[in-house]
């Protein structure tokens, strides 16, 4: 099932989500050379993940990656079922940050496809341990964490849980390598290393933006111009989602204690839909962005 020669990469994988990260993650198995299998809850839901697929093949052919769409686009199958899965040999679970449904997920996937398929997860935070524990043989279970944008981002968090096969993170690591991204590898904890300091930052700068501190724009303005961020934090939860970013800032704060308390502006404003650059609106306006 392995791709040949200098390419890692499995010939077949599967991707179990198709949102935002579950598209980017299937395009970049694309421009590696793998099929690949993208599993939504129906049809519909099925029919716009290949769309968002498209629309990243079609901005590699834009940016000069690959010289046509066709091929890549004819190497991708969209299924509504998990036992369409049962002939890859690497799986990206891309599930939204729900414990009860990414290890409802697991389980689906473990029961579809062959003893030795690695079972990968996308999550950001939740304990790669408990999604293991869904899994028969839970050594070929890790976690590859990408980042929003998947196409544009240059990392991956490989996670390691602590049944996690050695010879597995040696060959996830030159995955990521072989898709043009840099893995960095850390053990299972909460958070990881990225969601942990990155959702620290975040909710600091919202409890800034809640006591009348600066603008949402200037205080983003301060990490990319001072610190070199390529986004500020503030935009950079619209991307990911507020609600996204209150979920693991809640789970955060049960697992390492109240300095990941989520303030109470960002509680605000899920309840009111403001939920960032997929509802229009969070800390910035997004009906009046380009894209």
């Amino acid at each position: 099932m392995e791709a040949a020669h200098d390419n890692p990469t499995p010939t077949r994988c599967g991707v179990v989500g198709g949102g935002r990260m579950g598209a980017g993650i299937a395009h970049a198995l694309l421009l590696a050379g793998a099929h690949v299998v993208l599993v939504e809850r129906d049809e519909e839901a099925a029919e716009a993940a290949r769309g968002r697929v498209a629309r990243a093949v079609d901005g590699s052919v834009t940016r000069g990656r690959v010289a046509d769409a066709a091929p890549l686009l004819a190497r991708l199958a969209t299924a509504t079922d998990t036992k369409d899965l049962a002939d890859t040999a690497l799986v990206v679970e891309a599930v939204p940050e729900d414990l009860g449904l990414k290890t409802d997920t697991f389980r689906r996937i473990t029961g579809a496809v062959a003893a030795d398929t690695v079972i990968a997860s996308n999550t950001s935070s939740i304990s790669l341990d408990l999604l293991a524990d869904a899994v028969e043989h839970p050594e070929r279970v890790i976690g590859l964490h990408f980042f929003n944008p998947v196409p544009a981002s240059k990392l991956v968090e490989v996670v390691v849980g602590d049944r996690t096969a050695d010879d597995l993170r040696q060959r996830a690591e030159e995955w990521v390598r072989s898709w043009g991204k840099t893995p960095v590898t850390v053990r299972n904890a909460p958070g990881f290393a990225s969601s942990r300091l990155g959702v620290a930052v975040g909710l600091e700068a919202i409890r800034m933006l809640e006591e009348g501190v600066a603008s949402a724009e200037d205080i983003d303005a301060a990490m990319t111009l001072g610190y070199g961020f390529p986004m500020g934090p503030l935009r950079l939860t619209d991307l990911v989602g507020v609600d996204v970013r209150l979920g693991i800032a809640r789970y955060l704060e049960r697992e390492l204690g109240p300095r990941f308390a989520p303030p109470r502006l960002m509680a605000d404003m899920v309840e009111r839909g403001e939920l960032g650059r997929k509802s229009g609106r969070g800390f910035y306006d997004w009906t009046r962005e380009g894209d």
